[in-house]
């Protein structure tokens, strides 16, 4: 079995005073549309400094058709230990969001766009979070009013963990929704535990987040806990594994939504696996967890992220990144539970999270950031842009080669390149 404890993670605790140059006057950038874009492979990229220096935000083009493949557009660092970890489009894709391991852990990006149409970082202020520490995943609410903010440290203790739910107006912080994880996990009690992952359906009125890793990286978790969204009271807390004792270490969730059957996806570090469960219309609640990929079988290891995307011919695929040894499985939604694989699309090794678009002659890409905390063995620090049909790499940028910096996420610079992302 793939094991993720032979990995040293370094945790992330202490918060860090960041002092940020902020700019004048702000026009927010317009809800982006698909086709125009000036420049369409522009990314954001998350940074963390090799050398010593301050983390931060880079926008740089990696269409692979591009002049300036692999240039830094703009940079903008924020500090150092500040530990940038996952970008995030609002519902409507007017501001951009950044959860952070360290520092201040959730930041806003304020963007501009020049005369040619271009998106740049403006400014980068800080959210206050009350003492919940590192920021990881965020869901915006489909009515725009809030989002929802995993923390895995919680506010410090051993057993710890919480979920922010923010103003999406305002970024005020509202409320905190914890549940201490009882003496005995299995007893039925529901808990939240080192959330990592998150995903809702609104329709079903259920948000659903994973317990993953302790940020002292001493101890993992095996569950997820479905959570009443018109409550924020824990409802249900689900086994990922088939014994108690199994700690299988999610990390994404994936509730499935829209025109989809309701079904729960879950990835696990441990295996390499993605487990799947229905959601039961009588009783309200999702059944139990059955492994539909089993990642020891394929030679996979440390399944990540979800993604949903439609190509331009309109077929919609699952896309999952598994950073060992570094691949993208493309998988049918056509017969779910089963999740049948479709095409294997070539990574490296730490393949996590992806951005896809259409390069300026139409081919579609998927561009994947290759790294996963520095772990050791997890970490080629690459960004691939890759053919989504023929699986051909088109380019590769080594961030750490040429820039010195490793990257941590990816977005689109002109909004969400997905249908879905958890």
């Amino acid at each position: 079995m793939n094991t993720f404890s032979t990995f040293k993670f370094t945790p992330v605790m202490v918060v860090i005073a960041v002092s940020l140059v902020l700019a004048g006057c702000i026009k927010p950038i317009e809800a982006p549309q698909a086709e125009g874009n000036p420049r369409p492979g522009l990314i954001f990229v998350d940074y963390r400094n090799l050398n010593g220096g301050d983390d931060g935000v880079a926008l740089i083009d990696l269409d692979p058709e591009s002049d300036d493949f692999g240039k830094i557009i703009q940079r903008y660092d924020i500090g150092k230990g500040v530990l940038t970890h996952h970008l995030y489009w609002n519902r409507d894709q007017t501001k951009l969001y950044n959860t952070a391991l360290g520092a201040s852990m959730l930041y806003e990006i304020a963007l501009e766009k020049d005369e040619t149409g271009t998106p740049h970082i403006a400014q980068i202020t800080p959210i206050d979070v009350q003492g919940n520490l590192v920021g990881e995943d965020i869901y915006f609410t489909e009515d725009g009013s809030r989002y929802y903010v995993t923390f895995m440290g919680g506010k410090g203790g051993e057993k710890d963990g919480s979920v922010g739910v923010f103003d999406a107006a305002t970024n005020q912080l509202r409320e905190v929704i914890t549940a201490p994880a009882p003496a005995d996990p299995a007893a039925g009690e529901p808990f939240i535990l080192w959330p990592h992952g998150i995903s809702a359906n609104e329709d079903l009125g259920l948000l659903m987040v994973t317990s993953s890793l302790k940020p002292d990286g001493k101890a993992v978790g095996n569950t997820v806990t479905a959570v009443d969204m018109n409550t924020h009271q824990p409802v249900k807390t689900y086994l990922i594994g088939d014994t108690w004792d199994e700690l299988s270490f999610p990390m994404e969730v994936l509730l499935l939504r829209d025109d989809l059957p309701p079904y729960a996806l879950v990835t696990t570090v441990e295996g390499g696996d993605i487990w799947v469960a229905p959601y039961d219309e009588q009783t309200k609640t999702f059944g139990e967890f059955v492994k539909q990929v089993e990642g020891d079988d394929a030679g996979l290891g440390v399944a990540l992220e979800f993604y949903i995307h439609t190509d331009q011919a309109g077929q919609r695929e699952l896309y999952v990144t598994f950073a060992q040894p570094g691949v993208i499985n493309v998988y049918s939604l056509e017969d779910l539970p089963k999740l049948t694989l479709k095409r294997t699309l070539p990574a490296d090794a730490g393949a996590h999270h992806m951005v896809f678009f259409a390069t300026r002659s139409g081919r579609e890409v998927v561009l994947v950031q290759n790294n996963l905390l520095n772990l050791e063995g997890l970490n080629s620090g690459t960004l691939m842009a890759v053919d989504i049909h023929t699986g051909e790499v088109l380019k590769t940028l080594d961030m750490p080669a040429a820039y010195g910096l490793l990257p941590e996420s990816v977005e689109w610079a002109y909004g969400n390149s997905f249908d879905v992302h958890h």
